[in-house]
């Protein structure tokens, strides 16, 4: 029985691909004026060569996802979009609305119990708000949380919570640089939202449970 479900959950994996593939050329019309848009290469590489196919969300190929399904992106939010990142979800990673994520930036939901290397030890997610700029080379260690509007400079080593937002900060570990005029910041909005492949709202809603469901 066990075969037999694993076999539908994949045929169905390949059905919801090649679904993606039939509504590709509105997607990639929809999304051209994003900060991230979804391209042709980005279905190739993932649905039809399998790098990254678990994410529900356009990635390079040079950047790496563990636990997508316990990633959850906001609208044009795409953790990997650009080379070089390194996802990893053990525990749960919520990315809020219009955050952008340069290259080499690594998500590391959880550290190894320092007794048993094979373990990862549960922790609280990483909560990263909206509006948010990771820096070139940032890496985000477990726990932390970034309110909105929190720009992350190139190279730092988040170990701490910022969750008041609306702040620059920088180093390793990362400290406070300045503070943001919260009537200054721009909550911009695209004409059509996506989050990841699917636009925002119910269909959204919709294909990421059955995303999940397999």
């Amino acid at each position: 029985m066990t075969g037999l479900r694993r076999s539908i959950s994949k045929l169905y994996s390949y059905y919801r691909d090649w679904a993606i593939l039939i509504r590709l050329p509105r997607i990639i019309r929809e999304t051209r004026k994003s900060q991230t848009p979804v391209r042709f290469h980005h279905w190739f590489f993932q649905k039809l060569i399998g790098v990254n196919r678990e994410a529900y969300w356009p990635m390079h190929p040079g950047s790496v996802v563990r636990g997508a399904r316990r990633v959850y992106c906001g609208v044009d939010t795409n953790p990997g979009y650009e080379k070089g990142c390194y996802i990893q979800a053990v525990n749960p990673i919520y990315i809020g609305d219009y955050t952008q994520i340069a290259n080499n930036v690594g998500l590391i939901s959880s550290n190894h119990d320092l007794y048993d290397l094979r373990r990862n030890i549960p922790t609280r997610p990483i909560r990263i708000g909206k509006y948010c700029w990771l820096g070139m080379g940032a890496k985000i260690l477990p726990e932390v949380e970034l309110g909105d509007f929190t720009i992350v400079g190139a190279g730092s080593v988040v170990t701490k919570s910022f969750s008041e937002g609306y702040c620059v900060i920088a180093g390793n570990p990362a400290k406070l640089i300045r503070k943001l005029d919260r009537e200054q910041c721009i909550l911009y909005r695209n004409d059509i939202e996506y989050n990841g492949f699917f636009r925002t709202g119910p269909e959204f809603d919709r294909q990421r449970r059955k995303f999940l469901s397999v």
